[in-house]
């Protein structure tokens, strides 16, 4: 049996109507390229007939792997599973709804072994989606993801992305952090590149997103700013927060002592109060940060986990 070279992973919830659509133009857009291939569909603990229609699909096509959940866990962990399913050098992640196309899929392919890229992202330069739920809360992430990693992609938020197989093996998503892979990966010095893809109006069920989508979105993005910056060092967060506190606590306090030294009653005074809540406070976020650290500790040493990925060595 030949190695697999490229594995497609597609989370699927309540997607019984289009998953026949999806493997078919998947096989089509494939078989042509010549290349040992998989499609891992992860049934997300959907409540329609998605997991019939899937077992009934594998016995059809050979390339097909159907994974499912007991329960709905949502799209990271449905993602995960994909992965840690996938035997090929290449994963391919793209939604089930038929909106990516899998006609882009050898653009992908094609465009990371021009440019040697970890990370291949999708680009939804046209997309048929609603403008104020969708495109401009996804253009407002962009640059907001752009402006904190450093990452310069146009859509960060298209599942349809291509990844080396031995990036993924190092890193573990869970959360919302799907999304995010990408900018992740940066902080380990994967390179990313984008490649234009189409965009389908959805055929069929419902849109599973929403408002509610852009809140989480955003409490994500102020997660990924925290992981980027200080995920190795929490005591750079926590202990500066700390101080801004401390000082402006300290001086009051010791204005207060000076009043105190020269007969004033300061018991009345709001100012104590302030003071007091203020030194607190910043104590607390410096143990925070001393608690941080500690953690980080533990969660590197013991399981020998690296602070970096290596392309590649000499010897």
């Amino acid at each position: 049996m030949n190695q697999i070279e490229v594995s497609i992973v597609v989370p699927l919830y309540n997607e019984e109507e289009s998953l026949p659509h999806l493997v078919e133009k998947t096989a089509a857009a494939m078989r042509p390229t010549g290349k040992a291939w998989e499609l891992v569909c992860v049934n997300d603990g959907s409540r329609d007939g998605t997991a019939d229609v899937l077992e009934q699909l594998e016995a059809k096509y050979p390339e097909l792997v159907g994974v499912y959940f007991r329960r709905n866990y949502g799209q990271t962990a449905a993602m995960q599973a994909g992965f840690d399913t996938a035997k090929g050098k290449v994963i391919v992640t793209m939604d089930g709804d038929l909106q990516n196309d899998p006609k882009d899929i050898p653009a992908l392919l094609a465009k990371m072994d021009e440019t040697g890229a970890d990370i291949v992202s999708g680009w939804r330069k046209e997309r048929k989606d609603a403008e104020l739920t969708s495109n401009f809360p996804s253009r407002v992430a962009n640059r907001l993801i752009s402006k904190i990693t450093g990452l310069k992609l146009h859509d960060s938020g298209c599942s349809l992305k291509a990844y080396k197989a031995d990036l993924l093996d190092e890193l573990r998503i869970y959360g919302e952090l799907h999304r995010f892979i990408p900018a992740v990966a940066m902080q380990y010095g994967a390179k990313v590149d984008e490649v234009v893809v189409t965009h389908h109006a959805r055929q069929f069920g419902e849109s599973k997103y929403g408002l509610d989508k852009t809140i989480r979105v955003a409490l994500d993005i102020i997660q990924l700013y925290f992981f980027q910056k200080f995920l190795h060092r929490p005591m750079h967060f926590f202990g500066y927060m700390g101080l801004v506190l401390m000082v402006p606590g300290g001086l009051m306090m010791t204005w207060l002592f000076l009043l105190k030294l020269f007969g004033h009653d300061i018991g009345d005074r709001p100012m104590l109060i302030v003071a007091v809540m203020l030194i607190l406070l910043g104590v607390q976020l410096l143990g925070m940060g001393v608690l941080g650290e500690v953690l980080t500790r533990i969660y590197h040493e013991p399981q020998g986990r690296k602070q970096y990925l290596l392309r590649t060595r000499s010897k």
